[in-house]
Formats: structure tokens, sequence, C-alpha cells
């Protein structure tokens, strides 16, 4: 994490950085304030987060990439932001957790996102950037302005409600009156790291909020869920006290797989919001869910949707604590493979931790990575499966815990499998090589992709010296406009040969004669596409090899297609086609290694999301069974505000 490089701020000299702290040390909830009151977890429901240091921290808190903002609209209240850099809150941990308390509610949200953010920038190998505002009406090149912060409001609205804003590059959390006292959504481990994944999410793939199949806002809903259930496993004492009780069976019912206990309880339901792999039966006795393959055909909802890929990849996360801890508990119970009876030995419990710990932010990284491995707009979970399976293929190739084969079985098992695949075998799932056809230019192999990734070589590999998020974000957007000029003048040359090669990898239609309604064209004739992102990475895998990638996603689209061609009145959408296309920059010659592509002439695809979105009409996304309750139909730029509330 950097510090500012405004004016305001300054990035320290060498010998302040070697004396600076190596993190910050903040109170916070490990679960929310519900549990803190019940005689068997108060003990461990007071966690301390470790996050990076930010030495010029601004009372708020307002750092380099979140600022918390307490205005209370309802009660029309401006509440004293909290200091943390004050001496008696550094000599203490910050404030002790305080459901009355408006500055520890500050400390709680900065806290859980900062831990958020720190996992993703781990996982991913480069700064992590908000989406940017967009202006339509500016010209090309100059339409996204960087954004900062992310704004938090830890008191946004009256209402059981939280959601993160695209609009407002914010995240709004609200307060209500359960039957036991104040509910603050802002209290939630869950529900913050929930919301601020979202960001990150919309950071990345700002497509991903265009519902246009039933995966999509799903996708969106289970990978944010996903990422705060396996946060659990990063609060020690949580972890020992569950697997304590549990007498290490995970499977069974706890902490440790369920989201936002308090908020649950306090909007009528028999225990927590959600539930990876169990729920309640019609007695209110939880169960665990068998895996059923139809679930997901029957599961429109998103949420219903979503539930089904959690409930896959903690199911496979759970086979893989099982092997990992196979030999522990085989010398645990002298072979038999079943404990004594009583209470577990305490080094018993710190060896099962110290396994489910390793499992779990194993988990939570290959979650993360396979981001960079999926379409630009559009995924589904076949495409995130393979996505999985590639990115940690290519981090770890020794898979001797057998992770990906418990994901593909897991996946299996609940329904999930890739369109077009003749086996769910390893190699069927992983990515296939791109193939790039060569020709000879003065006595040279050359191709335009390829040579597009040396044009970016020291673009690209300077941002990732760069310490000012700005500047990085200024890098990136040049190397986007230098990527679209270098193409656009390769492709407005009369290359047969480069422009079919181009066609058939990315996906996009560069004839001069396309044909496509809907597609616009520059005034040389070729058609309009997009450079979308150009992202460079730089990870470093288990044995100690230094990756490094590069992936850009290009997009072009069809404008204004009707839902129904039959029906003009439904409106339209703009369909997009396009690809990830990912680089290895390892020597002088960079190669594309993997090439995920969504053909733009894909007609089938076309009439798919037509059907889809027709049978949406009714609906909008007035979705009954959401994140909080009941919604209302709201306007498209606040999806997760219809996802997540109640009007």
């Amino acid at each position: 994490m950097m510090a500012f490089s405004s004016d305001e701020y300054r990035y320290d000299p060498p010998d302040q950085l070697a004396n600076r702290p190596p993190f910050r040390r903040l109170r916070g909830y490990a679960f929310d304030p519900s549990l803190s009151i019940r005689l068997e977890t108060a003990a461990i429901n007071h966690a301390v987060f470790e996050i990076p240091w930010e030495r010029y921290l601004k009372p708020g808190p307002r750092g380099e990439y979140v600022e918390v903002i307490d205005y209370d609209p309802a009660s029309a209240c401006w509440y004293e932001p909290v200091d943390l850099n004050a001496t008696n809150l550094l000599a203490q941990d910050g404030l002790a957790p305080s459901e009355g308390n408006p500055q520890f509610h500050q400390q709680m949200v900065y806290a859980v996102a900062m831990n958020t953010i720190n996992h993703f920038e781990q996982a991913l190998g480069r700064q992590v950037l908000w989406s940017p505002q967009t202006n339509p009406e500016a010209e090309s090149g100059q339409r996204d302005s960087f954004v900062r912060t992310l704004r938090i409001y830890p008191h946004a609205l009256r209402a059981a409600n939280a959601y993160y804003s695209p609009e407002k590059k914010a995240l709004l959390f609200g307060y209500f009156q359960g039957q036991t006292g104040t509910v603050f959504s802002c209290l939630s481990q869950d529900i913050v790291a929930h919301e601020t994944t979202h960001a990150l999410l919309d950071g990345m793939h700002r497509r991903y909020v265009e519902d246009n199949h039933p995966d999509t806002l799903a996708f969106h809903e289970a990978f944010a869920d996903l990422v705060a259930l396996f946060q659990h496993f990063t609060f020690p004492e949580v972890l020992r006290h569950q697997i304590a009780r549990t007498r290490g069976d995970l499977e069974t019912q706890s902490l440790l797989g369920e989201l936002a206990q308090q908020f649950g309880e306090a909007t009528g339901r028999y225990g927590a919001l959600r539930n990876a792999i169990g729920e309640p039966d019609r007695d209110g006795k939880w169960k665990l869910v068998v895996p059923n393959p139809d679930r997901l055909r029957d599961a429109t909802e998103p949420h219903e949707r979503g539930s089904i890929l959690v409930a896959a990849m903690f199911s496979a996360f759970l086979a893989i604590y099982k092997v990992r801890t196979k030999g522990i508990i085989a010398l645990a119970s002298a072979g038999s493979g079943i404990l004594p009876q009583g209470a577990l030995h305490p080094n018993l419990v710190d060896a099962l931790a110290n396994e489910a710990t390793r499992a779990a932010h194993h988990f939570l990284s290959m979650c993360i990575r396979a981001l960079d491995y999926c379409p630009p707009f559009d995924i589904t979970y076949g495409d995130y499966l393979r996505a999985l399976i590639t990115a940690d293929y290519d981090m770890v190739s020794n898979d001797r815990y057998g992770y990906r084969v418990a994901l593909i079985e897991s996946f299996r098992r609940w329904g999930i499998i890739p369109q077009g695949l003749k086996t769910l075998s390893e190699e069927q799932l992983r990515w296939p090589y791109a193939r790039l056809e060569y020709e000879d230019s003065d006595g040279m192999q050359w191709n335009a992709l390829a040579a597009l990734a040396v044009e970016l070589k020291d673009l690209i590999s300077a941002s990732l010296y760069l310490q000012d998020r700005e500047k990085v974000f200024n890098h990136l957007t040049e190397a986007r406009l230098k990527a679209h000029e270098y193409l656009r003048g390769v492709l407005e040359e009369n290359m047969t040969l480069q422009r079919e090669n181009f066609m058939k990898v990315t996906g996009l239609n560069m004839n001069r004669d396309a044909g496509l309604p809907g597609l616009s064209f520059r005034p040389s004739g070729l058609p309009s596409f997009e450079v979308h992102s150009v992202l460079p990475t730089l990870r470093v895998t288990p044995d100690g090899q230094i990756m490094k990638q590069l992936i850009i996603s290009m997009t072009q689209r069809l404008k204004d297609m009707p839902i129904d061609p039959e029906i003009p009145a439904n409106g339209t959408f703009d369909f997009r086609g396009g690809s990830t296309l990912i680089f290895d920059m390892e020597g002088e010659s960079p190669t594309l290694r993997y090439a995920i592509t969504r053909p733009i002439n894909d007609a089938a695809r076309l009439a798919a999301i037509q059907t889809y979105r027709q049978t949406r009409l009714g609906q909008g996304l007035s979705l009954r069974e959401t994140y909080f309750g009941d919604t209302t139909a709201l306007r498209a730029a606040e999806p997760f505000c219809m996802l997540h509330g109640e009007n």
C-alpha cells in the first residue's frame, strides 16, 4: 500500500522506510456484535486486523485507497472522524469494539476494507484500481478519469440495506431497528468485506454488472461471498475455537461457513444470512446440503444461483482440508481415523487450524487470481471454472494436494459444466494455448499481436516500478491508447493475413464490409473497437519463479440491439464481442499464451441474450429473495442497491 503523491503527502525517505511499522493493528469484530453477547463466542469475536501501514493516514480515516465519510442523512448529523494516528489509539490497537461509538464504526469499515484490498493485491501481483469516472461526452482516450479513493459511508441510510454504488464509487451501509436493538451493517465483517469485493471486482471488470444471462449478477454475488468466507480463516482465535467445537469436522455447522449472523437473525431468518454448505429445514434444524446437479438449471434468482457457486467452491475447500489433515487425524487416532471422545488436545487443534488456514489462503488466492483469466464480459460459471484451473496451473503446475481435482469434482457434483467440452479433465478445462500465424516481413517472422506486446513492453514495465497509483493509472491509459493506435494502423493497411489472424484470435470483426447491424465505423472505413484494459502483473510462484504477464482486453459492440425484434418498444441493449489476451513477458520476445474469446458475430449468443432479457422484462431487477430482502426496480446505474436492499 502506498501513500498519497499529492502536495499534501510525500513518500518516506529510505531511513524512514527502514523504521516504519510493517502494519497497523486495529481492533474489530471477527463477525458482528451479536456474537460478543453470547458466552460461547464472546472471547473470540474481538479480532485484531493487521493492515498495511499508511503513515500519512488522515482523520476519517482517509488514506490512499479509501476515505470514510460519516454523515448520517436520516439524522442530519456529521460524526467526528476518528484519528487512528492519535497516540492513545496507536498504543491500544485502535478503539475498543463498540456498537454505540460512531468512531469505532469508522475504524471497523476501514480495517476490513483495507484487509480485503491487501488480499487482492497479494493475489494479483499489482496495485488495485477503482473503476474510473467516465464522461461519455469527452474525446476518445480522455473519457476515463482516475478515482483515488473509494468512499465509505458507515451510516448512509436508515434501512436494512448495504451496497456498492458504481455511480458514486462508494460503499453505503445502512442501519435499522432489530428485535434486540439497532443493527449496523457496517459492523459486520462479512458485509463490509462483501461490499468491498464488489467495488474491487468492478474495478477489474466493469462489464460484469450487465445482466445478459443468469450467471452475471449471480457471479458478482457469489464471488463477494467467497472472499468474505475465506477471510474467516485469517483469524487464528476464531479458527481454533471453531475447530475445537466441531472436533475438526468443518462439514458440521460452524461460524466459518456462515455469513452475517446478526443481520440474518434481525431480518427474520433462522440464523445467518447465508451458509456455504448447509441450511435450516422446515423445523429450523441445520442440515448439510446434498449436491444436486439439477439445482443450477432451476435457479434463476442471483443469490440462489450464487449460493451454488459458493457451495461448489467451499465443498472443494473442505475436500482439500480433509486431504491435508488426513495424516494428522491418523496420528491422533492411532490409525483408526476416528478421534477419541472428549476435548481435542490444543496441539491437535493448532495443527488442524494451520492446515485449514493454508488451504483457505490458497483458495482465496485462486479465486482472486482467476479473474485475470476470465472474459471481459458475460462471464459464466463454466468460464470461471476454466479460469480457476488455468490460473492455478500456471502458478503451481505440481498440484500435489489435488486442489484442481477437488474443484473439478465439486463443480461437476453441483452441475457446473462448461459448454463445448468433451470431458471434465484438467487438460480439457485449461484454456488452450493461442495459435498465432506469422508471416515473413523483410525476412523476419512477424505477427501484429506479438509485435504489440513488444511495443508496450517498456511502458508497462515502467508502471510496475511506480508507487503512485494515479501515475500507474495514467501509464496504463497511455498503454491502452498506444495499443489501440498501433493495432488500428496495422489493420488499416491492406494486410489480409494479419486482419484474418487478428479477427480469429480476438473475436472482433474488422472487415470494412462487416454487415453487422449496430457496428460503428471509423472515418477510414475500419470498424471501431476498444482496447478496454492493459494490465501488467508480477507474481512469485511457490517455488520462487517470477511470472511476468501482460493482460489486454479488447472489445467491440453492436449498439442498440433490440431485446425483442418484433416489439421495438421493449427497448435495446449493447451486444459485445472481444477477448482477454494473456501474454508471457519473459525474454525479448513476448508470446501470446491465451486468448479467451467471445466472437462479435456469434448469432447464437446474441439470440440467447435476447431471450434472457425478454424473460426479465417483467421482473426488471426487482428480485424478492435478495441479499437483504425485498427490492423494487431501480436504475441500472445502481445494480447492487437493487440486489441488496429494500427501497
